[in-house]
């Protein structure tokens, strides 16, 4: 009896750690976004009433240096127009190497799981060259479009999987009322993709609205489109950091993210679960 609760307690154990090293950081977060400099400083894991405020909230909204209305938009429309943009590229692409077992597709099929092993950050600096050649730097067409092609890994990978899953005979079926490829796709597979692409929308419409390093070096600093974690950096100093605008504008930053997937959790998860008992 002792011997089955060994590995009973493991697994709690294991469970309260995972959780306590993610509820300490949003823990820390969300006390010291209300918290003045001092306090922060002093001792970041207090709670004390006395010392909440919500001026420092007010003041990363108010911020006359930083329009924190015009980030949002920007980041909701980057997120929204690549994950569209990977979404009707990619879906039509995986359909044809799901659909066909040649060896032409089969590498290029391997070529898009090798990318998703590859960090944004890798190549980062020859997209820059890209982009300039392009004429497309310092511009939200240009992070669009870098986006979505960092997207189309991962994407091409889920709904290849799915697409394996649906019979071809559908595929026949609709071939024989005289239909094409793309409107068999679009028309017969895509409605049954649902959980793929619910999946896919919340992957990289997430990873999007949270990244900094990409949109901080592709916009750049004087092009007057930010994402909303760009507000992070005007906080940071060279010689110092200002605490009371840094916390507050990563909860800002983060908090519709954390919203979004908390409001699309039960789909991601059925998206998921789908994936993996489907083929």
């Amino acid at each position: 009896m002792m011997t089955a609760r060994l590995p009973r307690l493991a697994r709690h154990a294991v469970l309260v750690v995972v959780c306590a090293a993610m509820l300490v950081p949003a823990y820390l977060l969300v006390v010291n976004a209300f918290k003045p400099q001092a306090a922060i400083l002093g001792s970041p894991f207090s709670l004390d009433a006395g010392q909440l405020s919500f001026r420092y909230l007010h003041a990363a909204l108010t911020n006359p240096n930083f329009s924190l209305a015009r980030a949002y938009v920007v980041s909701a429309v980057v997120a929204l127009v690549s994950v569209a943009l990977v979404i009707a590229c990619g879906g039509p692409l995986a359909y044809l190497i799901a659909r066909r077992e040649t060896l032409p597709y089969r590498i290029l099929f391997f070529s898009f799981v090798a990318g998703t092993f590859i960090p944004s950050q890798a190549i980062l600096i020859p997209v820059v060259y890209i982009l300039r050649i392009l004429h497309l730097m310092n511009s939200v067409p240009g992070l669009l479009l870098y986006e979505a092609a960092l997207f189309s890994p991962m994407t091409v990978f889920l709904y290849v999987g799915y697409i394996r899953s649906v019979p071809r005979e559908l595929d026949e079926a609709a071939s024989v009322d005289g239909a094409s490829l793309i409107r068999t796709y679009w028309q017969v597979l895509f409605p049954l993709l649902k959980p793929a692409t619910v999946t896919v929308v919340i992957l990289n419409a997430v990873f999007s609205w949270n990244d900094f390093v990409d949109p901080l070096t592709i916009l750049g600093p004087t092009s007057g489109n930010h994402t909303v974690t760009s507000a992070i950096y005007e906080s940071i100093g060279q010689y110092n950091t200002n605490y009371t605008a840094v916390f507050p504008d990563v909860l800002l930053a983060v908090a519709p993210a954390v919203i979004f997937f908390l409001f699309m959790q039960r789909r991601f998860i059925s998206g998921l679960l789908t994936g993996a008992t489907k083929g």
